[in-house]
């Protein structure tokens, strides 16, 4: 496999990570009050997206493939509580 095609495949790895990050951060502007976030648009992109290629990665480790479903479910809930706890909703 050349250097293309080993970029391309990590590039697909991590896109469910990246577009759940940039999805939670857009919505947490519309959804929580901005008195309330602790860090900012591109910090809660970059931690939700750190957590999530985390998550990926242990998939990946304990399943032996990557795109099972209880990955994606597992990528899902702790981006979630990552943003919940980032967009300071837990102080109310």
């Amino acid at each position: 496999m050349g250097f293309p095609a080993a970029l391309a495949h990590l590039l697909n790895f991590f896109a469910p990570a990246l577009v759940l990050a940039l999805g939670l951060a857009v919505a947490a502007r519309f959804i929580v009050s901005k008195a309330s976030h602790i860090t900012g648009w591109w910090a809660q992109v970059a931690i939700n997206f750190a957590v999530g290629g985390g998550v990926l990665l242990g998939g990946l480790v304990w399943f032996g493939h990557d795109g099972k479903l209880a990955t994606y479910a597992a990528l899902v809930l702790s981006c979630a509580c990552c943003q919940w706890v980032l967009s300071g909703a837990w102080r109310r």
